[in-house]
């Protein structure tokens, strides 16, 4: 792939995204349809309601648009690449009907926990059987232990992933830019090494969601003109999860996607601390939250979480 094909993704991607976005936020402010903030948040979210949201929808659309045209153009149509699309705009539709229901339903809490449960674990079941059909190698590189070739092994640990980081990802969201930016970051990551691979069909899809990101990071920035919902960060954690499965190298994700472990640890720490021992570990979960109402402007957080993304990643391509 040379380097003018190297950039052919991801601008087409930024420039769908930066087209269309202007004209569905102009939309949605028209219908006057906006997220409402929860109670349970810094009051300061106060003045953020009414903001537009399923900014997601859009990165998603460009980034199917560009790697199906980019793939057919160098002829990288694979399975890899449908497969890793499928999770992208499966887990995005459970999102989209998760804000629909917020936004247009008037409903806050959206889909039941069992209804986004079933469908992203049905997902993951689809994602496993084409990955068997191809003949992928299910052998999982387990840290300090080594490669364990096992399918009853395999298949949980797929569905684990696949669920565990697009609620990761999800736990995340909730600062203006932020996992626009991380995101951006980790697909970068996974691009490297999928070129490293000679994987030039997950490295187009890669690409593409790169331009995404960053075509609604402009408009996700702080002051956000609009959120990526769960449209936008359920799918992207089950795309970095599916791609860190398709280039087989499952356990990166655990440095590349630290942030979103340690988002996730740590409303299960403080969920765990106050049933245990009604003390609180942090000031407000997830941990942005604790940053925030210990006076750090989100700008301040965005940006150390950034830079915290960067060097983790920078670590595991260095040694790994």
């Amino acid at each position: 792939m040379a380097t003018g094909q190297f950039l052919v993704p991801l601008m087409s991607s930024f420039v769908i995204t930066v087209i269309f976005m202007p004209l569905f936020i102009g939309y949605l402010r028209m219908k006057k349809e906006g997220q409402t903030i929860r109670e349970e948040g810094p009051k300061w979210h106060a003045k953020k309601n009414g903001t537009p949201t399923m900014g997601g929808l859009l990165f998603i659309i460009a980034a199917v648009i560009s790697s199906l045209w980019v793939g057919l153009y160098l002829d990288q149509l694979t399975n890899s690449l449908w497969i890793v699309l499928f999770i992208l705009v499966l887990y995005g539709l459970l999102g989209f009907a998760d804000d629909f229901i917020k936004v247009f339903k008037k409903q806050n809490m959206g889909l039941k926990a069992w209804q986004k449960l079933a469908g992203q674990i049905i997902g993951g079941l689809v994602f496993v059987w084409v990955y068997q059909h191809e003949g992928f190698s299910h052998a999982l590189q387990m840290p300090l232990i080594g490669s364990i070739s096992s399918l009853w092994l395999f298949v949980p640990f797929v569905l684990f992933w696949l669920v565990g980081f697009s609620n990761a990802v999800n736990l995340t969201d909730g600062i203006d830019g932020l996992v626009a930016g991380l995101a951006t970051v980790s697909f970068a990551t996974y691009t490297w090494i999928a070129f490293q691979q000679n994987q030039i069909d997950v490295a187009i899809f890669g690409l593409s969601m790169v331009g995404g990101l960053v075509g609604f990071l402009l408009f996700n920035r702080k002051p956000a003109q609009i959120f990526m919902g769960d449209v936008g960060s359920l799918a992207l954690g089950g795309a970095l999860a599916a791609m860190s499965i398709l280039l087989h190298r499952e356990f990166s994700l655990l440095l590349i996607g630290l942030v979103y472990v340690i988002e996730t640890a740590s409303v299960m720490l403080q969920v765990a601390s106050f049933k245990l021992f009604h003390k609180r570990i942090f000031k407000m979960s997830p941990i942005h939250h604790h940053f925030e109402m210990s006076g750090w402007s989100e700008w301040r957080i965005d940006i150390s979480f950034w830079l915290f993304s960067i060097i983790c990643s920078a670590i595991y391509l260095l040694i790994f």
